[in-house]
């Protein structure tokens, strides 16, 4: 077939391009950040394949990206690199649905005692009966043996997010949460000094004088200043339990309790935690610390009731075989497919060939270690992106163009070979793979890199240089060749350290295995290893946690010690910004806030009678209402993603127009949110509030965003790089410990350069940075590398090697060091 060719790409930031790709072909499109490859490769290659697909079926009005041509096209599949969302009740088995189709085959052959006649039935061999009662059906089955009539177990049952099948004191989460008495009240601190963790400034001081009153309203003596521990056993039933609790009823069975807050009406700190929590929807987050989750005394972790958990196939229940490792798994399922002949075998042959096809994909991409129990918020970035990449395994499809974004996201170079592998294996299937990326070493494996720049924004959007990556060396153009070409650094020296440690003592959270670590405080530190080692449970479960354990004894698990040197811990994970279109780069940073007072001072807006609220696009006044201030309006396209077309009231411009007539320095309130954060610099240079934050912003390697880009819009690394730059904002010149997941996310290695400079400054203002890292350059960069492993889940949680960049290269256990 012949290749695929573009002609006159326009959209977003590319330049009136035209390119030849190589068809059946591993093809990576590489780049500075914001240089326009996702552009290019998802918004227009992907789009105009689907658009030229649905409409060759029958589909008109898809949208077609700005280009004037696309030859040759393909359907496309799409694998990104989203992560998945912080469900407690989603798992490895309800995402991959193998979970779901081993319900089917209990629902088929599951054995159970029969209540009646206590002897041993199998449902396939009983009697089935529909009832309908009012709006829904109900099965029941009949013993083969006594004829007793009970509820047929089906499929619903076996699931721990129904109300049939969860056990009813978990509600199918395996685990209940109690208050985390020792981290929420400090006994050895007065209520003054702080010794409840959560009242802070002006809020601490309310409660105190609330609490105060309580007690004076039941005449119980109190002198300011006392450490709780001294408190009676009054003063603590009020303080801990509230004024409405059993507790203090029973100290003053003849007292009301007072009915306002001036005369002491004190809710408690336990009841103000739990209804946070219920506020949260039993979301811990932000309150974690507070709480300490107990595995489920009725169930005992293993999420259903006690009739669902209890049934059999094959001598095994189904909460076990949740627990089993996909290998274990495997080996279990063709047990069962040995043992089952007959109609058994065509009740649940479908069902065990495609559960065999679904584990051998996802054991091929390395994670065979995996449980179906495993809750996918605990997966690692290249866990979950190799759960996704599993799905297009064993396709017997051809002729496809598989588009990837960035597939080795959060996997360490030796995970990395495997990927390539399965990208190899996809293109000699006699498909077109077409990859985002910025590692060396996929580069070095591609047939044809497409290289986008030279800059970011504004400044990208051209075709920099094309071929093999030695053909990149020799293109002057190529930022990617350019940066090929350099020489290699010499051996740098690295920081000693203030002398001082954090220490993690008997680590043992999920996958580790009772490890001790030290962490040189005033370094810049990488924790490594494979996917999955126990690198992120380290650093963000067990360390970032560390402000509450050091309160205790250093004999217990997960003791942590060094943190109370720093002003604060400060943790930057990958998770999104935020999910909402209405928030952009400007709001979030808060220089919009800023430029919309200077906008409502200027002397045109004052005689206008327009403030700054009227240069709000989220409140009522200046804003477009047809849009709402968006710009846009969604067009529902049924079955296909909703389409947003330019509002026809406003044509995108978001403002009215009175309000987009008042300008500064020749520019108005859209133009500014069309303007790139370098360029909105040189606008507003006279504002030093409005350039700090910019120019962080340009530090972190956001330099190309536009400032009204909507934040659902940037990757995971943007995103990241955002966030940290807003922490840095607010905490310049503390002494803070930094915890960063995979920071260069989505980086050229020109902008991890860059971004080295910004850690190493952190580091050099007396900060301590330790991030989670697999970029080799981060790696070498560091003062100190904290190696895990030697494999990931239950083969990893050891510490393979600590100590600088060349003392890990001598290490033989040591796989990172290998690669360094």
């Amino acid at each position: 077939m012949a290749d695929i060719f573009l002609h006159g790409v326009r959209e977003g930031n590319l330049k009136d391009i035209s390119l030849t790709l190589p068809r059946n072909k591993l093809v990576i499109f590489t780049g500075l950040s914001g240089s326009g490859k996702t552009t290019l490769a998802i918004d227009v290659l992907y789009q105009e394949c689907q658009r030229q697909y649905l409409e060759a079926i029958g589909y008109q009005g898809i949208h077609k990206p700005k280009l004037d041509e696309l030859r040759n096209a393909s359907p496309a599949v799409r694998i990104t690199q989203n992560e998945y969302r912080k469900n407690p009740r989603s798992t490895v088995g309800t995402v991959t649905n193998i979970y779901t189709e081993l319900r089917m085959i209990y629902e088929k052959l599951s054995q159970r005692t029969c209540p009646h006649c206590h002897r041993n039935i199998r449902a396939d061999q009983c009697q089935e009966e529909l009832e309908k009662r009012e709006d829904e059906f109900k099965v029941y089955m009949y013993c083969n043996h006594c004829g007793h009539k009970m509820d047929k177990l089906t499929r619903t049952y076996f699931s721990y997010n129904t109300r049939e099948g969860a056990c009813p004191t978990c509600q199918g989460l395996g685990k209940i949460l109690q208050v985390n008495k020792d981290n929420v009240v400090n006994e050895k601190l007065s209520l003054e000094a702080g010794a409840v963790d959560f009242w802070e400034q002006k809020y601490k001081d309310y409660q105190i004088s609330v609490l105060y009153n309580a007690f004076q309203h039941y005449g119980v003596p109190i002198e300011p200043d006392t450490p709780v521990r001294e408190f009676t056993n009054v003063q603590k039933a009020i303080l801990f339990y509230g004024v409405d609790s059993d507790q203090v009823k029973e100290f003053f069975p003849d007292i009301q309790a007072p009915k306002t807050v001036g005369g002491g009406r004190f809710e408690g700190i336990y009841p103000v935690l739990w209804r946070r929590i219920a506020e949260k929807s039993g979301d811990p987050r932000g309150l974690s610390a507070y709480f300490a989750e107990q595995i489920c005394p009725d169930c005992a972790g293993e999420r259903l009731n006690g009739l669902s958990r209890s049934v059999t196939v094959l001598g095994t229940r189904l909460p076990e075989l949740a627990s089993l490792s996909l290998e274990e798994l495997q080996d279990w399922l063709i047990k069962l497919e040995d043992s089952v002949t007959g109609t058994h075998q065509d009740l649940v042959a479908s069902y065990l060939n495609d559960l065999k096809t679904k584990i051998r994909r996802i054991i091929k991409v390395g994670l065979g270690y995996l449980s179906l129990d495993r809750q996918t918020m605990t997966l690692s970035g290249g866990e979950a992106q190799r759960i996704k990449l599993a799905a297009t395994l064993d396709s017997t499809l051809t002729g496809i163009i598989y588009i990837m974004d960035e597939p080795t996201i959060g996997l360490h170079p030796q995970d990395t070979q495997g990927i390539i592998q399965i990208l190899k294996e996809l293109r000699d299937l006699g498909n077109t793979v077409i990859v985002i990326e910025h590692d060396m070493d996929v580069m070095s494996a591609a047939d044809f890199i497409v290289d986008i720049g030279p800059g970011a924004g504004k400044l990208g959007g051209e075709i920099v240089g094309q071929g093999s990556i030695d053909e990149l060396k020799e293109q002057g153009r190529s930022v990617t060749g350019l940066y090929l070409n350099r020489p290699v650094r010499e051996t740098r020296s690295y920081r000693k350290g203030t002398g001082e440690f954090i220490e993690v003592q008997h680590g043992d959270l999920y996958n580790l295995k009772n490890i001790n670590v030290r962490f040189p405080v005033g370094c810049l530190i990488s924790v490594t290893g494979v996917s999955g080692s126990g690198k992120s449970t380290l650093v963000f479960e067990v360390l970032a946690k560390g402000k509450f354990r050091s309160q205790g004894d250093p004999m217990k698990r997960n003791h942590v010690t060094g943190t109370e040197l720093f002003e604060q811990i400060i943790t930057v994970e990958q998770s999104p910004v935020t999910r909402m279109k209405r928030s952009n780069v400007a709001t979030y940073s808060g220089v919009y806030t800023e430029i919309r007072k200077i906008f409502g001072n200027l002397s045109e807006a004052r005689r206008k009678g327009i403030t700054p609220r009227h240069f709000s696009f989220n409140s009522r006044g200046g804003r477009c209402e047809n849009c709402e201030g968006l710009g846009y309006v969604v067009s529902n396209m049924l079955f296909f993603e909703d389409l947003e077309v330019s509002c026809p009231v406003c044509h995108g411009d978001q403002f009215q127009d009175e309000v987009l007539s008042v300008k500064y320095q020749g520019h108005s309130i859209k133009d500014v949110l069309g303007m790139s954060v370098e360029e909105t610099l040189a606008v507003f240079a006279l504002h030093p509030r409005i350039t700090k934050v910019l120019e962080l912003l340009e530090e972190v390697g956001l330099g190309y965003l536009e400032l009204g880009q909507t934040l659902t819009t940037l990757s995971g690394g943007e995103g990241q790089r955002l966030k940290l730059a807003k922490e840095l904002i607010g905490n310049e010149g503390k002494t803070n410990l930094y915890l960063i997941d995979e920071p260069t996310t989505g980086l050229h290695p020109l902008d991890v350069e860059n971004f080295l400079a910004l850690l190493n400054r952190m580091v050099d203002a007396g900060s301590t940075v330790i991030v989670v890292e697999h970029n080799q350059q981060v790696m070498r960069a560091s003062d100190w590398i904290i190696d895990l492993g030697p494999e990931g889940g239950h083969k990893g949680g050891r510490v393979m090697a600590v100590g600088t960049p060349e003392q890990i290269k001598s290490e033989p256990d040591s796989v990172t060091g290998r690669f360094l």
